[in-house]
């Protein structure tokens, strides 16, 4: 599979519902621990899947924002498979009471996802980031710059000229109030959202001299990570989840792909 890589440097209460709990071990991550937790936000409970590992100390901490086809099993998976690389990681069904909502009760749910994030003891709130697959990735791209509290974002395949579901902003509209360093992971091939799109937000981006990394997979489809509900192990998914570990590590982590500070 031949692999193109561009990277330009540029630059409210919430209960613990226990419906589900597992504990699992891999031979090469940590111990993990995974359960369903209960959301409120905008007056409504959202069901939420979060994985930790177990032990104490404090985490860096993500959110996942699913696709259009809903919190599938891949993205069960997916979010095991960060913890054991060492993050808290909450995964909100934003399609539970509307499959399309208004950006307003997407952008809500985030940020009671935070808040639930706030109040857990494993986690060190200096260190969240924020990622999404598909419309996840149109999320990722419109509200990491409206939401400060996020030190970075991967956006998968995102949509950076729509203006969602209910006709609101695009992301293109916020690009001068970013301040977090973001990557954006594509694939070629990619009718949904053609690369082209990609490749000209990037040409504003770095108009405007915001941090960003970008890879490119040639031949890729829309949506390569999670295939038919589940996770991906093709060659190109799990290189795929090495580059979004990566990038968190360093912005999250070392901090050494920011040209803000950790406190900006």
């Amino acid at each position: 599979m031949k692999i193109l890589i561009i990277g330009l440097l540029i630059i409210s209460t919430i209960v613990i519902s226990g419906c589900t709990e597992k504990t699992d071990r891999s031979s090469t991550g940590l111990q993990i621990q995974g359960a369903t937790v209960q959301i409120a936000s905008g007056n409504l409970s959202y069901p939420a899947y979060l994985a930790a590992p177990v032990g104490e100390g404090k985490y860096p901490a993500i959110v996942l924002i699913h696709s259009f086809n809903g919190l599938e099993p891949g993205y069960l998976n997916l979010t095991d498979n960060f913890a054991r690389e060492g993050y808290v990681v909450i995964s909100p069904e934003w399609q539970t009471f509307n499959k399309t909502p208004p950006d307003e009760v997407v952008g809500g749910l985030i940020r009671d996802s935070v808040a639930y994030l706030g109040t857990r003891t494993d986690v060190d709130a200096n260190r969240l980031g924020l990622t999404g697959f598909c419309a996840g990735g149109m999320y990722t791209m419109l509200f990491l710059p409206q939401m400060t509290g996020f030190k970075s974002g991967v956006a998968w395949y995102g949509f950076p000229y729509s203006t969602g579901f209910a006709n609101q902003s695009r992301p293109e509209d916020y690009i001068g109030q970013l301040k977090a360093p973001m990557l954006m992971i594509h694939g070629t091939y990619d009718q949904a959202s053609p690369v082209a799109d990609i490749y000209r937000y990037a040409a504003e981006l770095n108009t405007s001299d915001k941090y960003f990394e970008l890879k490119v997979y040639q031949g890729q489809p829309h949506g390569f990570m999670i295939e038919n509900g589940q996770l991906s192990g093709s060659f190109v998914a799990k290189d795929a989840f090495r580059e979004m570990i990566a990038f968190f590590d360093r912005t999250l982590l070392n901090n050494s792909a920011s040209k803000e500070t950790p406190d900006s």
